[in-house]
């Protein structure tokens, strides 16, 4: 059982910025595949990024050039680098793993954008 633990969020000035964590209580997986997604108040859960276990990311076009994901060498921690933050990106942000046909979610963290 792979637990995930975010971190990072709080309360942003539009235009700011903010890097999420998300560690895993375990090393990751050639095989795993990790990712970023978060969910606003009324709507649905949203992909934002995910990255392989081999290291290669990839980013939702709605995101891409202000958000970047990444990992540290470990591969025990994931980031994401958050820019240009505007009042639309307030949402809970999530991480979540996928090893093999199992999925694990992190408790997920508050990010707010607003003056």
């Amino acid at each position: 059982q792979v637990q995930l633990v975010e971190s990072g969020g709080g309360l942003v000035q539009p235009g700011g910025s903010l890097r999420l964590s998300c560690a895993a209580s375990e090393s990751i997986f050639s095989t795993d595949l990790m990712g970023w997604y978060r969910q606003a108040p009324g709507k649905q859960r949203e992909w934002l990024a995910g990255i392989t276990g081999g290291g290669r990311p990839n980013t939702a076009d709605s995101v891409k050039g202000r958000f970047t994901i990444s990992r540290d060498n470990a591969k025990t921690t994931m980031f994401l680098q958050m820019g240009s933050l505007r009042p639309e990106d307030t949402a809970v942000y999530y991480c979540k793993l996928t090893r093999g046909s199992s999925t694990y979610w992190g408790q997920g963290t508050q990010v707010t954008v607003s003056s």
